[in-house]
């Protein structure tokens, strides 16, 4: 099994404990940019597709709600990026 293939494992799993970071890494590697915006707002742009999802990144501990992993579960679903 590839890192990238791990990594969406993971993510579909829906631990407690996923970080800001990995979120980073996973979606890199699916071809997102990150943009800031205003204060803790992170947009994650997919240029080829025009895609974008808005979140807040977590502080001070860098763990994601569990919220934001299933809004994420679900668009990356629609973008047909994760089965």
């Amino acid at each position: 099994m590839s890192k990238l293939q791990k990594a969406i494992t993971r993510l579909r799993a829906k631990p407690v404990d996923y970080t800001w970071d990995e979120l980073l890494s996973l979606m890199n590697a699916l071809g997102y940019e990150l943009r800031a915006t205003g204060g803790s707002g992170r947009k994650f742009f997919d240029p080829a597709t025009k895609a974008l999802i808005f979140l807040h990144e977590p502080h001070p501990s860098g763990i994601l709600k569990t919220y934001q992993i299933r809004a994420i579960i679900q668009f990356l679903r629609q973008e047909r990026k994760i089965p």
